[in-house]
This record gives structure tokens, C-alpha cells and sequence, in this order.
């Protein structure tokens, strides 16, 4: 027996040796004035904490090894530093102020901690601070300040993206976004207002690899601000014209210190609307939203951590879809629509997750478990024809059961241990998901059935499509360091999916009991896919890097939905749709990480373009493999701290997207629209940034902040046959305030020449026009 005590104490004592060692050490600025609520991370581990009123921190029970250490604070550039901890080490660390230098920034994008500047891939990052800086609210305001990238909303909240010419013109998006590692499976569940963001990845390119389905554009990856040992907080007041307003508050704290963590945000906006509707002389497209972000961290130990995330978005809108006839309509009276069916739209987005994090001496795994929900329904019928005769409107409200979408999604990764210091680093893992979505929509063809080409009038169509779609992945990636200087990376995904696809339909006249005119039928499609990745990276010095890269991307296939158009048969199958993207590019830091310059240059071929058709008066969408797409071009971005206050940011992106095939068919025959260029796709993007602080006083605590922006579009087109265009275009904004440490008060105007421009057509003509000049007034504490 004392055999055995003694066994179980040396191994004891062993393990305990093992974790002995700490890190401690301070964290000042340049004058050696001690930083307090600075937080210091050890990348890729569940270790982080705070600094004291003294700039001192202690983190313990470290298992021996390389780390790299992350330090960040508010006014300070964030640092980065590799060290070795053996025993009890110790480091003093030295934060320079964000206005004499730019920020090391980290990103996820390969799904572990590394910095972006050394990562071989097209990536751009906005920041918490740009955030903040350039009145980044919603998705689409990253328009232009990401090279090659468009967005735009139809009305309803979600975005159609476009990234180097790869477009989203379905709910099923060339583009994918991921909240917090979560998957936004598709535009029903997708959450586009951003709260309480610590930064946003845009990875540029297929990314199908570790990314998988829908990814054949880029990659929108949005993470929030987690909590720490330090109890912080903000609240904001937005207001401005058309009666803008918008109410924010987050608070982060440690429930038990290096334990368990609680991190809520909550934000409420009101908006009186651009648009008059002169039918009734109202305003209309009021609307309001709710959204909010929870989040809970357990630390049960050092390697082993759960955080559960839970997000809502609660939307009332009271003119969704915006639109016209035609774009040269809604550019002769702009704002003013002409609608005879008004109503308001529910909108309710719920997703959950769940993540465990365990960081091993063999191996790293992280498990992620997520639900999504979205019901929408419009409580009164909308209008279908956008016009004040009484012809076509749509009826989606028919309960709960119906026009609600649910998805699960589940993915398994393990990866090379953190202190790993083998030339091999590895990525592994599986992925499944369940998609559910039942939609019951009813046409209907009131008293002036025969002014939109109905001989019956005062009946309506309705259709049901129901839809459920599992699948899953396995992945891997592989990263070998030759040397120093030069490492390749290889990677292979597997997708498989299964769709299947239930419809059927009635004829209800007014007053009567539906009539079956379509009995119960479905369809079921299968698609497999495989993602291939290489790349090869050169680090010529610390700050200096080129990079090579072939990337595949895939959008799943799916099945076409039944409409009340006879002419489109419902049940058709359609193929993925395969991207393969070719670049090469560089990434630079100079004189003393005062100056960032990275440019790239692609090559994009798409085969089995997914060509999508909306269906009038439903609103249903019918896609074919109907083309090929060749996309070229180049991009460049730059930022710089030339002078003490001063920051300059510029981003170029050229993108050359034509069809090299494109049959579509047109009322009885079909057309050949080779050579037209792709819709959603500015040929130029082009932005430059200047903001200047200006520090009061000998402490220069206070500071003046003048900011700028000018954004420059080149021409797009909003159609196939490329007869829908918005010439190119520049809009201004600016913002003027104080700020301080933990408080700041700005005046700002968007668009402040009011330019008038179409942010969104149909290919049936219908449009409606970007924001218009808004200015206001912003106040934000930092606590």
C-alpha cells in the first residue's frame, strides 16, 4: 500500500512539475508609465489575464514551451512577441501608442491565432477601432473598404456580396460569414448589424478547404470581444436625421476570477425611413431592431475550456423591398415609391453555440455544436407588382409551421499542439450539418389581375416547398517548414450533401377552400465535392513576405422550387458550382511598422456558374448551370503613421469578371450572352481613409479627431444582359469630435454630397437607391 502512495504522489508531484512553470512580468509604454487593464494571451492556449494598477501580471501553470504572447490596450498598438517558457520566466513589455504605430494584427483565418502579415493568403482585417472609426454598422458598410468587395441588401436585411467577381445572387451564398466560428448557413439565418466586434476577417479567394460549401468567393469571418479578468464596459447613443437612433451597452466580466467569465451587449435601433410612399403619403420603410450577443466562458482548467454564445435579432420593418420600376425611375424621383400594399415584416433570428477547447501537449481539439433559427412573415400581404394598382401581392403568413428555416451544424478539428516545435504543423477535422425549411407562399391576383398579364383576377396561387438538406466534410491541412524562410502548405476537403426537395400546390378563389392543383411530389439530388489547397510561402525577412497560391472553392447544388409560373417546372436539379483561383502576392512592414503595404494579383476560373432567374410575381428563384466566368485582377492596400496623430489608410482593387459562356434562356429561345460582365461587381474599388488626432494639453489625454473618407466605384451592372448599369461614382464621409480614454463625442455625416446612385436592381428592372446625405451625433463611454 505505501508502494502505492508513494507511486501516485511522484506522479503526482511529476504533473505538478510539469505545469510549474508561470509568466510573469509588467507591461508599460514608452515613458515607463505602468499600463493597467492591459490584456496579456498566450495564442492558441485558454491562458490570458490582465495587468494590475501596476502594469504586473502572473499567469501560472504553463506547460514548458515556445508561446507567442499577445499584449493589447486601449490607445496602445497592439504587440506580439515568440518566447520560451521554462520555469518560472519572466518579460517586460513595452506599448507604444496606436498614433505612432500600426497594430500587429491577429487573425483566425486558418481556424488557430497567427498573424496576419505573414500568412500566405489575400486577407484584409477592420478592426475594433475602424469599426468605430469608419461607422461600420452594418455588413454592407464594408463596401469599398475591403478591395474587390461589393455588398448591398434588396430590402430586406440581407446581403448579396460579391467578392473578385464571385457574387451571391441566391439564399445560397457564393460568399460565406461566420459569427464567432459559427457558419451563417444561409441568407435566412444570417445576422448582417454588427454589435460589440472586436475585429472582421475578409479572406479573399476560395476557401474551400477549411471552410468548405459556399465559400467559392471569400470568407467574412465577424468575432466579437470576448471577456477577461478585467470587468469592462461601453455604452453609445447614436442619433441623426430620419429620425435615426441607436442604443448600445455591453459589460464583460469575470464572475469567478480565472474561472468563469460573462460578456452581454444589447443594442436597440429605430430608423423613420428615406422612402415616401406617395400612394398614402406615409413614410415608408420605418422600421426597428433588437439585437443582442450573450456570452458565457468556463475555464475548468488549464487546457480545458467551454463557452456557450447566444445571439438575437429582432426585427420589425415596415417597407421592406424599397422598390421601383426601373433604375432610371428611382434616379428621376428618388426615395419615392408608389405601393398600394404596405405591410411589416417579422423578422426573428435566433443562433446558439456551444464550444469546448482543449489544448493538449499532443494534440489541440475543439468541438463546436450550433443551432440557427430564423421566422419571417409579413403580417399583412406585400406588394408583388411595386406599383398602386391592385395586381399582385404575396401571403407568407400561415403560422408557425411555415417560412421558418432551422439548421444544426456540428464540426470536430483537432490540430498540432501550441508548443509544438516540430517542422509539421497540422489541421484536421469533420463537419456536418441539418438544414430544415419549410415555405408556404400565396400569390395573389387582386381586382386588376389583367394589368399583370392574368386573365382570372381575385385568386391566389399558393405554393409549398419544403426543403431538408444534411451533409458533411472532412478536411485536412498541412503545414511544412523547410526553413526559416520557406514552408508549403497543402490541404483536401471532402463534402458530400444530400438535398431533397417536397412541393406542392393550390388554387384558392377568393372567399373558397383551396383546390389542389399540384399534388405531393419531391426530389432528392446528392453532390460530392473535393477542395484542394496549395500554397508555398517565402519570409524573405521578419517583415517582408511573398506568397503563391491555387485554392478550389465549391457552391452546392441544389433543386429548383415551385412557382406559380407554369412555363419554370419546379424539381429541376442543378450541379455545383467549382472555383479555381490562382494569386500571388506580397506583404511588407517599413520603418519600424510605421508603414503596411500588401498587394496581390488573381486569376479566377468558375465552371458550372450557377445562373440564377427570379420568378414573378413569387419571388422564387430558379437556378442553372448555365455559364462559365473568367475573373482577373489586382489589389493593393496601405496604411500608414507618417507623423505623430496622423493615420492613412488607401485600398485598391481591380477586378475584370466576363462570362466566357452564358446561355439563358429568354421568353421562347435562348441567348448567348458570352462576354457580358458579371453582375454585383464594380470593375474598380477604391478608398482612401485620413484621419488626424490632435492631442490637447501636456498629457495630450483630450484629443481633437478630424477623420475622411472617400469611396470610389467603377461601373457595374445588375443584370445578365448587362442592361441595368450604375455608371462610377464617389461618395464622401467625415467625422469630426473629441475623444479620451474612456470617453468620446463625435458629429458625422455619410454620403455628405448627397450623391444618388442604384445599390440594388433585379434583372426584371426593379431598383431602389444607396442611403442618402445622414449626419448625426455619436457619444460613446468606455468603462
Amino acid at each position: 500500500m505505501t508502494k502505492i502512495i508513494l507511486l501516485f504522489s511522484g506522479l503526482f508531484f511529476l504533473r505538478s512539475m510539469a505545469f510549474a512553470q508561470s509568466l510573469s512580468g509588467t507591461v508599460k509604454d514608452a515613458k515607463d508609465i505602468a499600463v493597467h487593464g492591459a490584456n496579456v494571451y498566450l495564442l492558441n492556449t485558454n491562458l490570458s489575464t490582465s495587468t494590475n494598477a501596476n502594469g504586473g501580471f502572473n499567469i501560472k501553470n504553463i506547460p514548458a514551451g515556445n508561446y507567442t504572447v499577445k499584449i493589447s490596450a486601449v490607445g496602445y498598438a497592439t504587440l506580439t512577441k515568440v518566447i520560451n517558457i521554462t520555469n518560472a520566466s519572466s518579460v517586460n513589455f513595452t506599448l507604444i501608442n496606436a498614433d505612432k504605430q500600426l497594430d500587429e494584427v491577429l487573425v483566425t483565418a486558418q481556424k488557430q491565432d497567427e498573424e496576419s502579415q505573414k500568412l500566405p493568403m489575400s486577407i484584409s482585417v477592420i478592426t475594433a477601432k475602424q469599426v468605430d472609426d469608419d461607422k461600420i454598422w452594418n455588413i454592407k458598410d464594408i463596401t469599398g473598404l475591403v478591395p474587390n468587395l461589393y455588398a448591398a441588401n434588396p430590402g430586406d436585411n440581407r446581403n448579396v456580396t460579391s467578392v473578385r467577381g464571385i457574387t451571391t445572387t441566391s439564399y445560397d451564398p457564393a460568399v460565406a460569414t461566420y459569427i464567432d466560428g459559427v457558419n451563417q448557413f444561409g441568407l435566412d439565418t444570417y445576422i448582417a448589424q454588427l454589435l460589440d466586434v472586436d475585429r472582421i476577417e475578409i479572406l479573399r479567394g476560395p476557401q474551400g478547404t477549411l471552410y468548405g460549401r459556399n465559400a467559392t468567393g471569400g470568407v467574412i469571418n465577424i468575432i466579437t470581444k470576448q471577456p477577461t479578468n478585467e470587468t469592462t464596459g461601453f455604452a453609445g447613443v447614436d442619433i441623426g436625421n430620419y429620425d435615426q437612433q441607436r442604443y448600445s451597452f455591453g459589460l464583460r466580466t469575470p464572475i469567478i476570477k480565472d474561472k468563469l467569465f460573462l460578456g452581454v451587449a444589447g443594442l436597440f435601433s429605430n430608423f423613420g425611413g428615406f422612402y415616401t410612399n406617395s400612394f398614402n403619403n406615409t413614410k415608408f420603410d420605418k422600421q426597428h431592431y433588437f439585437l443582442g450577443n450573450y456570452y458565457l466562458k468556463f475555464l475548468a482548467n488549464s487546457k480545458l475550456s467551454f463557452t456557450l454564445n447566444v445571439k438575437n435579432d429582432i426585427n420589425r420593418n415596415n417597407g421592406p423591398f424599397t422598390l421601383v420600376s426601373s433604375a432610371q425611375q428611382a434616379l428621376a424621383t428618388p426615395f419615392v415609391v408608389d405601393q398600394n400594399a404596405t405591410t411589416t415584416m417579422v423578422d426573428n433570428t435566433f443562433n446558439a453555440s456551444l464550444s469546448a477547447n482543449y489544448i493538449g501537449s499532443a494534440f489541440n481539439f475543439t468541438s463546436q455544436s450550433s443551432y440557427q433559427k430564423n421566422y419571417r412573415y409579413y403580417k399583412q400581404p406585400i406588394d408583388g407588382d411595386f406599383s398602386p394598382i391592385d395586381g399582385i401581392s404575396l401571403i407568407n403568413n400561415y403560422g408557425p409551421d411555415w417560412n421558418i428555416v432551422q439548421t444544426g451544424i456540428q464540426e470536430f478539428r483537432f490540430s498540432s499542439p501550441t508548443t509544438s516545435t516540430s517542422r509539421l504543423k497540422w489541421t484536421a477535422g469533420a463537419y456536418g450539418f441539418f438544414n430544415y425549411s419549410p415555405t408556404k407562399v400565396g400569390t395573389h391576383f387582386g381586382n386588376d389581375a389583367q394589368m399583370v398579364g392574368s386573365p382570372v383576377a381575385n385568386f391566389t396561387s399558393i405554393n409549398i416547398n419544403t426543403s431538408t438538406n444534411y451533409g458533411m466534410a472532412f478536411y485536412g491541412q498541412v503545414i511544412y517548414v523547410f526553413t526559416p524562410e520557406f514552408d508549403v502548405t497543402a490541404g483536401l476537403r471532402y463534402d458530400y450533401e444530400h438535398k431533397k426537395e417536397f412541393i406542392n400546390g393550390a388554387f384558392q378563389p377568393d372567399g373558397q377552400a383551396p383546390v389542389v392543383t399540384r399534388t405531393d411530389t419531391a426530389s432528392t439530388a446528392t453532390f460530392k465535392a473535393l477542395s484542394p489547397k496549395v500554397t508555398a510561402a517565402w519570409h524573405l525577412t521578419e517583415n517582408n513576405n511573398l506568397y503563391a497560391a491555387y485554392n478550389r472553392g465549391f457552391r452546392a447544388g441544389g433543386i429548383s422550387e415551385l412557382g406559380s409560373d407554369p412555363t419554370q417546372p419546379p424539381l429541376y436539379n442543378y450541379k455545383p458550382e467549382y472555383s479555381d483561383n490562382y494569386e500571388a502576392g506580397t506583404k511588407n512592414t517599413f520603418l519600424d511598422k510605421r508603414i503596411r503595404l500588401n498587394a496581390d494579383v488573381f486569376y479566377t476560373r468558375v465552371n458550372n456558374a450557377q445562373v440564377p432567374t427570379l420568378l414573378l410575381p413569387d419571388a422564387i428563384t430558379v437556378t442553372q448551370n448555365a455559364g462559365k466566368l473568367t475573373s482577373y485582377g489586382a489589389e493593393a492596400e496601405f496604411a500608414a503613421t507618417p507623423v505623430e496623430g496622423l493615420e492613412i489608410d488607401y485600398n485598391f482593387g481591380y477586378t475584370h469578371a466576363r462570362y466566357t459562356s452564358l446561355n439563358i434562356p429568354v421568353n421562347d429561345s435562348v441567348v448567348n450572352f458570352k462576354g457580358n460582365h458579371q453582375v454585383f461587381t464594380p470593375n474598380i474599388t477604391s478608398t482612401l481613409l485620413a484621419q488626424y488626432a490632435y492631442g490637447l494639453g501636456s498629457s495630450k489625454k483630450v484629443k481633437l479627431v478630424a477623420h475622411g473618407e472617400w469611396h470610389y466605384l467603377g461601373d457595374q451592372y445588375f443584370d445578365l444582359a448587362n442592361t441595368i448599369e450604375q455608371k462610377a461614382y464617389n461618395t464622401f464621409n467625415a467625422r469630426l469630435g473629441v475623444s479620451t480614454k474612456r470617453f468620446d463625442v463625435f458629429l458625422w455625416g455619410s454620403n455628405i454630397f448627397n450623391k444618388h446612385y442604384v445599390d440594388y436592381a433585379y434583372d426584371f428592372g426593379a431598383a431602389h437607391l444607396g442611403n442618402p446625405r445622414t449626419f448625426g451625433l455619436s457619444v460613446k463611454t468606455i468603462f
